[in-house]
């Protein structure tokens, strides 16, 4: 390649090197800003339920059981303290999971809710009612993600240029999701997300 087809680096000034770093700069506390607790509090994109059944459906369906498919131990032992909560989570449970990213999807994950318990590989079927333990529909619930955008709007006017943009947080997005299936058994989901 010779030096004339090569791209030529546009020439800039040193006082708009130093516009421009400021702009980077403010850009950059803008993301710092965004906290947990500012994210948390963006809207969450209401989705409508893939699963449509009737209760009386819901009740007429197969009792699935879930067993995890892989079990890998823990070296540490189980703190006894921790032991009602581990009953409370060990629960069985009906609920509906979702794949809400690919739709109709089984769900394949670990959990390990306690340290000192095993590590557990979970293939959930999506769309039909289920039984597992709390801690796996309770998992399957705090699944969800932030949506970043660049809004677009005026920032900055500076020297006849204008910028555009800063970041903000559009929307949560529940990627995966479980809702409570209730039949003849009694299915009693507590806590602060339903389970």
């Amino acid at each position: 390649m010779t030096e004339e087809t090569k791209a030529k680096k546009p020439k800039i000034q040193p006082s708009e090197m130093d516009k421009l770093e400021q702009q980077f700069e403010k850009f950059d506390e803008q993301v710092k800003d965004l906290t947990m607790d500012r994210m948390n509090q963006a809207p969450k994109l209401e989705l409508e339920p893939q699963t449509k059944l009737s209760q009386s459906e819901i009740e007429k369906a197969p009792e699935i059981h879930l067993k995890p498919a892989r079990s890998i131990g823990a070296p540490q032992k189980f703190n006894e303290k921790f032991r009602e909560d581990l009953n409370f989570a060990k629960q069985e449970v009906r609920f509906i999971a979702e794949n809400n990213e690919i739709k109709g999807e089984k769900i394949e994950m670990w959990t390990r809710p306690f340290g000192g318990m095993p590590a557990e590989f979970w293939q959930i079927p999506v769309n039909k009612p289920v039984w597992a333990p709390r801690y796996v529909a309770e998992q399957l619930k705090r699944k969800f993600y932030h949506r970043l955008v660049m809004e677009d709007k005026p920032t900055a006017s500076e020297g006849g240029m204008t910028y555009y943009g800063s970041m903000v947080v559009d929307t949560t997005i529940q990627r995966l999701d479980a809702h409570p299936a209730s039949n003849a058994k009694k299915s009693i989901f507590m806590g602060a997300n339903n389970f």
